[in-house]
């Protein structure tokens, strides 16, 4: 038997799979900023769009959408804080 491939034989394999506390707390962080970041982006661009609105829209839905994921991972940086 190869127990090299036996993933389920060593509990510290999985422990050291696992993101620590502090580093989640960064990932979500950095996400949260590029979130805000494409967000912005999307809004300035969509406002100086003057001949195309379908694609005025379509950029503002894809503001709507990063203002959701924004709101949801604020809410995930607020539990884990907590």
């Amino acid at each position: 038997m190869n127990y090299e491939m036996d993933y389920d034989r060593d509990r510290e394999q999985i422990s050291r799979d696992q993101i620590a506390g502090d580093h989640l707390t960064e990932i979500l962080e950095s996400s949260l900023e590029l979130e805000t970041e494409l967000m912005r982006t999307y809004l300035i661009t969509a406002e100086r769009i003057h001949e195309d609105p379908v694609l005025k829209d379509r950029l503002q839905n894809f503001a709507e959408g990063n203002a959701k994921r924004t709101r949801q991972l604020m809410e995930e940086l607020n539990q884990l804080k907590n």
